[in-house]
């Protein structure tokens, strides 16, 4: 039984004989015939009355399409997984022994509308069924050649050599519509003991995508019982690779490394990933600040948090973050978020940022958001997450609670008491006065705050000068 029992789950005998997990020998990148040894699926019947978040009237039809035209359908993949650990999966990918251009011609017969092409090379079909639901369906392949980031794919018929170009054995299941899990490398066992382990060969697996370093960390976030109960001869293997990760796009690593830092052992994950060297090759500095990671691990711990906000715990300089955004190529969002943690989280405050308890003062952090001019609703945010980063979450709800008073004075009023100073300058004064105003708890008024406008202008008239106009005739 499952150490969290959730579905119903019997084994089955497959065609008579007991049901069992058989060992193998990996297919290489150019598959060798030679070296292809014949596995009997491991079966499992899921009760069907488990799977009912997942029939619609959309998906009986695409599978009487398919078993009117004699061709198998499965769900594939991580589908399976989930439906296995007792979770309804967010989106169904499909596999069959339908070759594209059989699927296109299928459909066409049918009168189903296709969309989204850009799969077809890869062997996927996108049916929209009744015009409400979209399915892709992907023909059976093998990996013909691969470069650690793209793959020549060839067709096949095989159920078995498709689950052997998968990338951990979790994810190399499928299940007819009738409930069987066919399992060829042991993935259902691996569920139970909740293990992620590598389809045949670790550094085989690896070396076909690189990325799958990466994904390796985010199913044992998703997977494991235990912070660290990592396979050392995974580890190794990983180890021994991780230099490829440099062929790796920027958006890819990212895409993987957010759902580590948001999943469970975000800290202890990131910690094995520094001990095998895997932060140079993804823009993160060659010895991170490890020390100051772990006391931000421990603020996090409980809090819901953006991702940045932790991977910010091992960056030091706003060089560090900006070679980070680099690689990465984070959103400005998350490029800023970045540089304001950086930033902000050993400041020192021109007022003093503890009462006499030892309690944080709210104003400096209140400052800083009624100080913004520019992304106001941005900076409140960046400043929740600030406060979560240092460890200070009740803060954080006030500032997240807190409704930032308006600016009394606006460009206007500014301008009509003192004509005389120029864009730049009227920029100066309105920061100035935001200072006042935020100095005075968001006390003084317009009328308050307009008297200091006269001596202020004689202080930025003298610390910015205006340019002196251009005279004579221009040049023809």
């Amino acid at each position: 039984m499952f150490r969290r029992p959730i579905l119903s789950l019997a084994f089955r005998a497959f065609r008579g004989k007991e049901a069992a997990f058989w060992s193998f020998s990996s297919v290489s990148a150019k598959p060798n015939i030679m070296e292809y040894k014949r596995i009997e699926p491991a079966t499992l019947k899921i009760d069907v009355d488990k799977l009912a978040p997942i029939y619609t009237p959309e998906l009986d039809s695409l599978v009487e399409i398919f078993k009117k035209n004699d061709f198998e359908i499965r769900v594939a993949g991580g589908a399976v997984r989930d439906l296995l650990m007792g979770i309804n999966p967010h989106d169904l990918d499909f596999a069959t022994t339908a070759t594209p251009e059989q699927m296109k011609e299928m459909f066409d017969r049918e009168n189903v509308r296709m969309i989204n092409t850009r799969g077809e090379k890869h062997g996927t079909i996108t049916p929209r069924i009744n015009d409400k639901e979209n399915f892709e369906v992907t023909t059976l392949r093998i990996d013909v050649t691969t470069d650690g980031r793209h793959a020549e794919v060839q067709f096949t018929t095989d159920w078995q050599l498709d689950a052997n170009r998968r990338d951990l054995t979790i994810n190399s299941l499928f299940m007819d519509l009738d409930g069987t899990v066919f399992d060829y490398f042991n993935g259902i066992q691996h569920i139970k003991e909740r293990r992620v382990i590598f389809v045949g060969d670790a550094s085989t697996r690896i070396q076909e995508d690189y990325l799958r370093i990466l994904r390796y960390f985010r199913f044992y976030g998703r997977i494991s019982e235990e912070a660290n109960s990592h396979d050392s001869e995974t580890l190794n293997a990983i180890r021994n690779n991780v230099s490829g990760l440099s062929r790796i796009s920027g958006e890819r690593i990212w895409m993987e490394l957010r759902k580590i830092l948001e999943g469970n052992y975000a800290g202890e994950l990131i910690n094995v990933m520094i001990e095998i060297g895997i932060p140079e090759f993804i823009g993160l500095p060659k010895t991170p600040n490890t020390e100051r990671f772990s006391t931000v691990w421990k603020n996090l711990k409980g809090q819901k948090y953006n991702a940045i906000t932790l991977l910010a715990g091992l960056i030091s300089t706003e060089e560090e973050a900006l070679v980070l955004h680099k690689r990465l190529k984070l959103s400005a969002y998350e490029r800023d978020l970045l540089l304001f943690i950086t930033l902000h989280h050993e400041r020192k405050w021109s007022m003093k940022p503890l009462n006499d308890n030892g309690e944080f003062y709210l104003r400096p952090y209140q400052a800083i958001v009624a100080m913004s001019r520019d992304k106001p609703k941005d900076t409140k945010e960046w400043t929740v997450q600030l406060l979560l980063h240092i460890g200070q979450p009740s803060m954080a709800q006030q500032i997240e609670d807190w409704e930032v008073p308006k600016f009394p004075v606006n460009g206007h009023m500014m301008k009509e008491h003192a004509p005389e100073i120029n864009g730049k300058q009227l920029g100066v004064l309105g920061q100035e006065l935001r200072q006042l105003w935020t100095d005075s708890d968001f006390k003084m008024d317009a009328e308050d705050l307009v008297k200091h406008i006269p001596h202020l202008v004689e202080e930025i008239k003298e610390k910015f000068p205006a340019k002196a106009a251009k005279s004579g005739k221009s040049k023809k």
